[in-house]
């Protein structure tokens, strides 16, 4: 048992550090606080590796960003790094080697770390920029080593994921007993604590675990989540460093049965026209996933419509049921039914599971492929987006037709666009491809591009228009407003109550 100072002290130069958590729920807050300082100080340890899955941080100095300094970091390999700004500085800036690889592939890696196998073998991001035939994950020109692969198995294209060495796990509960045993009954999320602790502790390494306190009383067993024979320290977390999440000191509903209490009607915008529209493809019974952003609209419409029982909705950090959390509370569930670890949740992902994933888009290409990672001056990264959208039975892309001071009316339930928006979506070029059109026709996905003013659908030769709104002009206020032509044959109007003002 010691202080978050004296833990992070035993971290030596050069090591591989796996830390756990999804933007501030099951960040270990008190122990990347404590090694920012005591490189601060000290100017060590120095050249770390540092690997995780899922994004951690706030935008600004919490989570991850407590490590971005040039002289502590060699190397990064996450899944998202937009929370974590100071750490794309570095990359951007050739600082530091940076890799960008999905969310639920970097959890199960830690899997295959521990069992000491040769590597995660999926089809999750061929033909993207993760591929490496189109880059390898790969973010600067500082960064030339390969980690991924293309390999021929029984005559299909896989991608191998390789694997190396966990020196160091940084992982967070809410309490251990005297021998050390983990449990986690006030985390919003059990995350990949248990695959990042047998992957350190196998490979001779440390794990550090932070915890709210210690009890003498023994943990029952079936409540442990991590045994206390694969840690080695554990800190105690002073007030205001085990937050449930960056947004909330603790929200009891992330971690009780109970009926999730409906959230504020939205007021009316381009974004509820989307969500209303995205709402009536979710089919009665439906599992679902929603994307963080302009998706989550869909649970006050679903709400509103008294529809958001219809469906299961997961969160990719592990929830299954209730009422997904948003902004700095992403990756918790309101009244969840069950919560599962993450490497369990994109096993389920990866194979089909998902009957409906609702994602925003950056930009979107004649050939239906979609960037939602590059975003010109930062990194944004893909999270768990790669495995959802290649993967779901039904995938629907959700933005604003033009982004940019967009703004619009509904008279008589015909849309008016009083503002344009500034930016082009539909682009003839997008920079970076975390969605491959052409792969989903080829693999038979159905996928939607759904905008308040036109819905396409993915056909064969590309985007093919099949839904306006009614008071749009189709030349000058959609074609016009894209960098390429869309297929039109014969459009159908968007649902008139997709733009009802109440």
């Amino acid at each position: 048992i010691l202080s978050a100072a004296e833990a992070v002290a035993r971290i030596p130069d050069g090591t591989t550090v796996a830390c756990s958590g999804l933007v501030g729920a099951g960040h270990p807050e008190a122990l990347t606080a404590a090694l920012e300082e005591r490189y601060k100080k000290d100017s060590s340890p120095n050249g770390l590796t540092l690997v995780y899955a899922a994004g951690q941080g706030d935008g600004g100095s919490r989570g991850l960003n407590h490590l971005a300094h040039a002289g502590l970091l060699k190397r990064v390999i996450g899944g998202h790094w937009n929370l974590a700004p100071r750490l794309g500085h570095l990359a951007l800036a050739d600082d530091i080697e940076a890799y960008c690889l999905p969310q639920g592939v970097i959890c199960q890696l830690f899997r295959e770390i521990a069992a000491h196998r040769p590597g995660v073998f999926t089809k999750v991001g061929l033909n993207t920029f993760i591929d490496p035939a189109h880059g390898g994950g790969r973010l600067n020109k500082k960064t030339t080593e390969p980690l991924v692969e293309r390999v021929q198995l029984d005559g299909e294209d896989w991608l191998r994921f390789r694997t190396f060495p966990i020196d160091v796990g940084l992982i967070r509960g809410t309490r251990a007993d005297r021998a050390g045993n983990l449990t986690m009954e006030r985390e919003g999320l059990v995350g990949e604590v248990l695959p990042i602790a047998q992957a350190a502790r196998n490979h001779g390494g440390l794990v550090i675990a932070q915890v709210e306190s210690i009890s003498d009383q023994p943990a029952s067993p079936h409540a442990v989540r991590v045994p206390g024979m694969l840690i080695n320290a554990l800190v105690v977390a002073a007030p205001g460093e085990h937050d449930q999440t960056f947004a909330e000191p603790f929200n009891a509903s992330y971690v009780e049965a109970g009926r999730a209490v409906a959230p504020e009607p939205m007021p009316f915008s381009e974004r509820k026209i989307i969500a209303r529209r995205v709402l009536r493809e979710i089919a009665p019974g439906s599992i679902v996933n929603l994307g963080i952003g302009m998706p989550e609209g869909v649970v006050p419409v679903a709400a509103e419509e008294g529809r958001l029982d219809k469906f299961t909705l997961t969160l990719e950090s592990g929830p299954i049921g209730g009422m997904p959390a948003g902004g700095l509370s992403f990756g918790c569930s309101a009244h969840p039914e069950a919560i599962i670890d993450q490497p369990a949740q994109f096993d389920f992902y990866d194979g089909g599971g998902l009957d409906v994933a609702v994602l925003g888009a950056v930009t979107i290409d004649a050939e239906g492929s979609v960037n939602i990672s590059a975003l010109g001056d930062r990194f944004a990264g893909v999270g768990g987006f790669v495995n959802i959208a290649q993967n779901a039975r039904k995938v629907i892309f959700c933005c604003p037709f033009r982004a940019g001071g967009l703004a619009v009316d509904a008279i008589d339930g015909q849309i008016k666009i009083q503002t344009e928006g500034r930016h082009c979506k539909f682009v003839k070029q997008i920079p970076q491809v975390a969605f491959h059109g052409p792969s989903a026709r080829g693999r038979g996905q159905e996928v939607f591009y759904i905008t308040e003013r036109v819905v396409f659908r993915l056909g064969d030769h590309g985007l093919d228009l099949i839904e306006t709104a009614s008071g749009i002009d189709v030349e000058n206020e959609i074609c016009a407003q894209m960098e390429f032509r869309p297929n039109i044959a014969h459009p159908k109007p968007m649902p008139a109550e997709c733009f009802r003002k109440d």
